[in-house]
C-alpha cells in the first residue's frame, strides 16, 4: 500500500469526506432514487459519534481517496453486528482514487481495528446487483456470504450480508 495511509478521520476531514463519500455512491449509480441516503452518507459527524471514521490518503498530496465508518453492535449505524461482532459500513473510494488499493487498506483498517477490540468477526452488507469490484474485494479477503443476514431495508434496496472470522472464543462472542 505504498503511497497511502490510513488514519481515523477528524473534524478537519468531515466535508471532504461527505463530498468523496456521495460521489463515490453516485459514480456506482447507488444513489438512483433514494430517499435521502445522501443526506446520511453526508452527515460524517454523526458517524463519528457513534462509531469511528477513517479515511485513506494520498502520502504525497495528502489529498483523502476514500473513507469508511466503523461501528459495534448496539450503535445508531450498525445494522448487522451482535454480540462480539464488528460492522463497517459507507466504505467509499472518491472514483479518481480507484485502483490504488485504497479500498483494500480501509477494509484492512477495519479488520485490524476489530481484532484489536477482540471481536470474533466482522460483518458487513452489500447491495446486491451493484458494487461488484467491492465485492470481489470482500471475497479476496475472506468474507463469505451469510444469507440469513440478508436483508431489505427499502423497496428494490437488496443488501447482501457478509462475515468474516476472526478469532473464535472471544466475550460475548458467537
Amino acid at each position: 500500500m505504498s503511497g497511502l495511509s490510513v488514519r481515523r478521520a477528524g473534524p478537519a476531514d468531515f466535508p471532504a469526506v461527505a463530498r468523496l463519500t456521495v460521489a463515490a455512491y453516485e459514480a456506482d449509480g447507488q444513489l438512483k432514487s433514494e430517499h435521502g441516503y445522501a443526506t446520511v452518507l453526508a452527515d460524517v459527524a454523526s458517524r463519528a459519534e457513534d462509531g469511528e471514521v477513517f479515511v485513506a490518503a494520498d502520502d504525497a498530496t495528502g489529498e483523502l481517496l476514500g473513507s469508511v465508518t466503523f461501528v459495534l453492535p448496539g450503535t445508531r449505524y450498525a445494522q448487522l453486528s451482535g454480540p462480539g461482532e464488528a460492522e463497517f459500513r459507507m466504505l467509499a473510494v472518491d472514483p479518481v482514487g480507484q485502483g490504488r488499493g485504497v479500498g483494500a487498506a480501509l477494509v484492512e483498517a477495519c479488520v485490524s481495528r476489530a481484532a484489536e477490540l477482540g471481536c470474533s468477526a466482522v460483518v458487513i452488507c452489500v447491495r446486491s446487483g451493484f458494487a461488484a469490484a467491492a465485492q470481489r474485494l470482500y471475497q479476496r479477503r475472506g468474507f463469505v456470504r451469510v444469507p440469513e443476514l440478508d436483508w431489505v431495508p427499502l423497496d428494490g434496496v437488496e443488501l447482501l450480508g457478509l462475515r468474516l472470522e476472526l478469532v473464535s472464543g472471544c466475550p460475548g462472542g458467537r
